[in-house]
């Protein structure tokens, strides 16, 4: 397999692998600073356990999910994992936290968690805010998210209402998913649906007592942009 590798940085793109060979860790290991892994077939990173001077880590387009089990790197500052198949950001955001704790950098484009107006044109600039806020409350310690900058008041936001910004996931691109919920007044079968429109007559609005039932899973909950390799 060709590979290159000059001053810390190896480079092992395109190789049709779907998990990290041990000979690349037992080799360089120790030498190595930054490792490039894109266009791949990856689904598994266990391999990279015998980087421990990594910092920083290239997995874009590979076949990673949510639940990759992700090693102890506690030098990494950088990881950017555009165009995977990441859907659910808790799990992901989860592993992130815990196994990579001085985490700076990260790029999730490209991925369905990431929602973003060039892969889904459900999505728009508010829905991206809204994911910023809420992967900023998981990963406080980021100064850098996909395409843009952390910026002060965006962390200060993301402290106070982030953990209520949790993107919500949909089945298709043509309709939102249905979250089932317990409830002993509704019937098993009963549908929640989204929060009244916004384009009712003035006049014709109606109004109700009691606890609401309304779930909202419009469009409004996430969004994105793009990153240039120079920006990391």
């Amino acid at each position: 397999m060709e590979h290159l590798f000059s001053d810390g940085s190896l480079s092992f793109v395109g190789q049709d692998i779907e998990c990290v060979p041990p000979w690349l860790s037992s080799k360089y290991g120790l030498n190595t600073n930054r490792i490039d892994l894109s266009y791949n077939k990856l689904r598994s990173v266990k391999g990279l356990v015998g980087f421990k001077l990594l910092k920083e880590l290239v997995l874009d387009n590979n076949q990673l999910t949510d639940d990759v089990e992700l090693p102890n790197l506690e030098s990494l500052e950088t990881l950017t994992i555009n165009k995977n198949n990441l859907k659910q950001l808790d799990i992901f955001l989860t592993q992130v936290s815990t196994k990579l704790p001085n985490l700076h950098y990260l790029s999730m484009l490209g991925n369905e968690a990431c929602p973003n107006q060039l892969s889904n044109n459900q999505h728009d600039d508010e829905d991206y805010q809204r994911y910023r806020y809420y992967v900023l409350s998981c990963l406080p310690k980021l100064k850098f998210l996909d395409s843009t900058p952390v910026s002060s008041i965006e962390r200060k936001e993301a402290a106070r209402v982030g953990q209520y910004m949790k993107p919500v996931i949909f089945d298709n691109e043509e309709s939102p998913a249905i979250i089932k919920q317990d409830s002993g007044n509704v019937k098993d079968n009963a549908i929640y649906t989204a929060l009244p429109s916004s384009e009712t007559k003035e006049g014709l609005h109606k109004s109700s007592y009691g606890k609401c039932r309304y779930v909202y899973y419009g469009k409004h909950s996430e969004g994105n942009r793009f990153i240039g390799n120079g920006s990391l």
